[in-house]
């Protein structure tokens, strides 16, 4: 079990992935700064920048570089890949997570990290499609079927809608159908498909790599 770091040991993002102790000296003065953490110590998974801030503060200050592309998760079983899939979307500095069917979802995986997603419900395929017409954003399907694109050929829109479906059965074939492109992440070994939320991230990443790099 590793101590709580001390500010002024300037942690690096990995040892400080264990939290840091209470605020050393004179407190700061702006509003970003939260009190009780800053005189109890901050051992939340965030990044250094954000040590000591508030959630709203944090939220705030994403939303000022969010990046274009939107997530969204049809979510008619209890998947627990959900949560994976909006943690990487943080992590993918994704503009929005939609979640399609179910309101309810399995937020063990997210690790907290919705709290810092801005994450919209849609009650199925239709509304989700007709939502994204009004905001002019491309839908994209990640799917192994008959069709697709495979992804080290495929360039994504800059402003676009990750589809992703269930562990298992993959995107129903009403969002197959809803789509404007459709692809699938190239594999090598003898299993059909991988981890919905391993498709996610690479899908993710594949965007990154494309516009941010």
């Amino acid at each position: 079990m590793h101590p709580p770091l001390n500010a002024a040991q300037n942690p690096t993002p990995e040892r400080s992935t264990y939290g840091v102790g209470p605020w050393p000296g004179e407190w700061p003065s702006e509003d970003r700064y939260d009190a009780d953490l800053l005189e109890h110590g901050d051992t939340r998974n965030v990044i250094d920048r954000y040590r000591y801030w508030t959630m709203a503060a944090i939220v705030a200050d994403l939303d000022e570089h969010r990046n274009k592309f939107h997530v969204a998760i049809e979510n008619w079983q209890h998947d627990m890949n959900i949560g994976s899939i909006v943690r990487s979307a943080n992590a993918f500095g994704a503009h929005t997570v939609h979640i399609i069917g179910r309101k309810r979802w399995n937020k063990r995986g997210a690790m907290v990290t919705d709290r810092y997603q801005h994450i919209l419900h849609h009650t199925d395929v239709a509304a989700f499609v007709e939502w994204c017409a009004g905001e002019s954003l491309p839908v994209i399907a990640i799917d192994n079927v008959p069709g697709s694109v495979i992804i080290e050929t495929f360039s994504f829109p800059e402003r676009c809608v990750l589809v992703f479906g269930q562990e298992g059965p993959g995107l129903s074939e009403e969002a197959i159908i809803a789509a404007d492109s459709i692809v699938e992440i190239s594999q090598f070994g003898s299993t059909r498909s991988i981890n919905a939320s391993a498709a996610a991230a690479v899908t993710m990443h594949s965007w990154v790599v494309q516009h941010r790099f």
